[in-house]
């Protein structure tokens, strides 16, 4: 208490005291930069890691707490791995906690899976936990209906079930399901398509599988095909004699559209010979206009007399009656003029 009274009045601090005051700072100091928690952590779990390597973590901005734990795991798991490989994978942008557990299922399953394999496929974009569980557990994947024509026409549509297994020494570079839904709707349709009866494929469903599974359809994936399993087949249309109505419907429009055009060609031709006639008949009418002209000028030039005259209409009111009696029907006016001049 005197201490503190002497303190307060701006007296000196005795020398145990400045001692005790800088202990204190520095292992306050300690406590919060060094992660002395999660040294110990390790530590007690027989999984050392030294302080230097945890404060350079720290410094490096690593999730130092996420990566021990980690590292924890795979010790206790039997993988002998060192935290300096873990590490560098976070700094490269690995996810390190799927990369252990893929290491630890793998381990368990007794697959052979290295470190470097598992930071190489998962850096590769790949999900490596997933890839050694479907290893583990085969993987079934359904294809769409895929539709397939047999030689005689008829349609059927086939679906399909594919059990595949993950091959890890093909994941990198590998192709994925797409490719392997893809090569079996190819091989579905080649096996439907080169049968020359529907029916035989209806009865004898394996006849798909067993042509499909022996075209080594997954040389080149990050898959194995365990096995292809028909799901189902359906009848469809019968499309060879939906392709010979359509044929038959687009001959039957071509006839049309030659006809239609053989019938504007016979309209075009009538209607010139049409406009034709009409032309000739202007000459005639032309010519006809003339006849009163020429008989003016015989009259005036004395060429043709008053007799002459009378007797061409006589002719030409004969000409006439004998077309009424005949039934023609043309030139009755002049006809009975010419009869009364006759009388």
């Amino acid at each position: 208490m005197n201490t503190l009274l002497a303190f307060a009045e701006g007296a000196v601090l005795p020398p145990w005291a400045i001692v005790l005051i800088v202990v204190a700072v520095l292992l306050l100091i300690v406590l919060i930069f060094l992660p002395i928690g999660t040294y110990f952590i390790a530590l007690v779990s027989k999984a050392h890691v030294s302080m230097t390597r945890l404060i350079g973590m720290k410094m490096r901005r690593i999730k130092y707490k996420m990566l021990v734990d980690v590292y924890i795991r795979a010790r206790k798991a039997g993988l002998n791995i060192d935290i300096t490989e873990l590490e560098s994978h976070i700094m490269a942008g690995g996810n390190v906690s799927n990369v252990v557990n893929a290491l630890i299922s793998a381990h368990s399953a007794n697959i052979n899976l290295s470190l470097q394999e598992a930071k190489a496929i998962d850096l590769a974009g790949r999900d490596v936990l997933n890839a050694v569980k479907v290893s583990v557990n085969p993987k079934v994947i359904e294809t769409p209906v895929i539709s397939a024509i047999a030689k005689n026409g008829i349609e059927l549509r086939v679906k399909a079930r594919v059990t595949v297994r993950a091959n890890i020494s093909r994941l990198i570079g590998g192709a994925g399901e797409e490719t392997i839904i893809a090569r079996v709707g190819e091989g579905i349709v080649t096996t439907v398509g080169s049968s020359e009866q529907h029916k035989a494929v209806l009865e004898n469903p394996d006849l798909i599988s067993k042509t499909v599974l022996t075209k080594g359809l997954d040389a080149g994936t990050a898959f194995e095909i365990l096995s292809i399993d028909i799901a189902d087949v359906d009848v469809g249309r019968n499309i060879g004699a939906q392709l010979q109505m359509d044929q038959a419907e687009a001959d039957k429009r071509i006839a049309q559209a030659n006809a239609e055009e053989r019938r504007a060609m016979a309209i075009a031709t009538e209607q010139e010979m049409k406009a034709h006639t009409q032309e000739m008949r202007a000459k005639v009418v032309e010519a006809e206009a003339e006849v009163p002209k020429a008989m003016a000028e015989a009259f005036r030039n004395g060429r043709l007399g008053i007799m002459d005259y009378y007797q061409m209409q006589n002719i030409q009111a004969d000409t006439a009656m004998r077309n009424s009696i005949s039934g023609n029907g043309e030139g009755s006016g002049s006809g009975s003029t010419g009869k009364g001049k006759k009388s």
